[in-house]
């Protein structure tokens, strides 16, 4: 990888050099301040950036407004964003990961810590160039959108509050539990019938309807600070730090009356049916490590089994009106 580290203290930058150089697998840049920066990605020669180590307290344009420049550029959409910071305080970190951070390091920090989380964003690089190796579309006609995309496949909603890159998620998750600063809960909605919407839907009207159906979601969220990210299959994990304790079942309503507001359509007219389920409200207080990532998994996976606890209920219901029927 090709990093760029963006730290207004020249003793950080000197020992971050000194660690990449001692790895023998990176390439470094460095600057001071957001605007030197720019500067940088600006020139025409400029190697391309592959990662970003970014402080928080700089002067002029703090790392927070920068990761938001950069999510903001096509071509650093999805570049990984490590802050590293001496800034600990829970509100900094909730805007860190609003911003578009991939992850997130308090100073003094661990030599070795750090090395690893580079490693992580090492193999998310290497990922998404292997993705970008596919077989080119270019000559059949065929564009980004045209590629095939997975179910499974968890992508990012650009443009919607609050939501963030599921393994962004995962390391704000991480984060809290170490610093025993949760206050809230986890919970999860899925798409109703999402095999057969996926079926239907081009790439295109697919990314459309997760990046309307998390439009939805926000806005019944927004009276509370929240985290939202898509984690696949139709499913999107939440997270609420203010102490609220949702009623699932009435929130999900609350969703899809949104979602209908919102007049979804396929690409040939026709009206879409979306709804959603919730799944359970787990409590994060107290959870810490490995618990608190359970917590994240049982929410994702109660959130699909309602899903489909309610089409087997409505299957049910039709087979027994036609049995009635004869």
């Amino acid at each position: 990888m090709h990093l760029l580290v963006v730290d207004d203290e020249p003793a950080i930058l000197q020992l971050i050099e000194l660690l990449v150089q001692f790895s023998g697998e990176h390439t470094i840049s460095t600057a001071e301040c957001a605007v030197d920066a720019l500067d940088l990605l600006a020139q025409p020669d400029a190697e391309p950036v592959d990662c970003f180590l970014v402080d928080i307290q700089m002067p002029g344009t703090d790392g927070i407004e920068l990761c938001k420049i950069l999510r903001s550029r096509h071509d650093h959409k999805n570049t990984p964003v490590l802050m590293l910071t001496a800034m600990s305080d829970k509100s900094y970190i909730d805007r860190a990961f609003s911003a578009g951070a991939t992850d997130y390091i308090t100073k003094p920090f661990e030599i070795d810590d750090v090395r690893g989380r580079i490693k992580l964003m090492e193999e998310i690089v290497v990922s998404r160039k292997k993705q970008k190796q596919q077989p080119d579309l270019s000559n059949t006609g065929a564009s980004e959108i045209d590629a095939p995309l997975a179910l499974h496949e968890p992508f990012h909603v650009r443009n919607v509050n609050g939501m963030i890159d599921y393994l962004a998620l995962e390391n704000y998750i991480s984060l809290m539990a170490r610093k025993k600063l949760f206050g809230s809960a986890v919970f999860a909605f899925s798409i109703r019938d999402i095999e057969n919407l996926f079926q239907q839907t081009s790439r295109y009207e697919y990314e459309c309807l997760v990046a309307d159906v998390a439009e939805a979601i926000t806005m019944c969220l927004s009276e509370h600070p929240h985290l939202i990210s898509h984690a696949g299959n139709g499913t999107f994990v939440c997270i609420v730090e203010d102490g609220w304790q949702p009623d699932a079942e009435a929130l999900a309503d609350k969703v899809n009356i949104a979602i209908h507001n919102l007049g979804l359509y396929f690409n040939d007219g026709r009206p879409m049916s979306v709804k959603v389920s919730a799944g359970d409200v787990i409590r994060l207080v107290w959870k810490s490590g490995d618990s608190a990532m359970n917590a994240l998994s049982a929410a994702h996976q109660s959130a699909e089994n309602e899903s489909r606890r309610y089409a087997e209920d409505l299957k049910n219901f039709w087979d027994d009106r036609h049995i009635v029927s004869r």
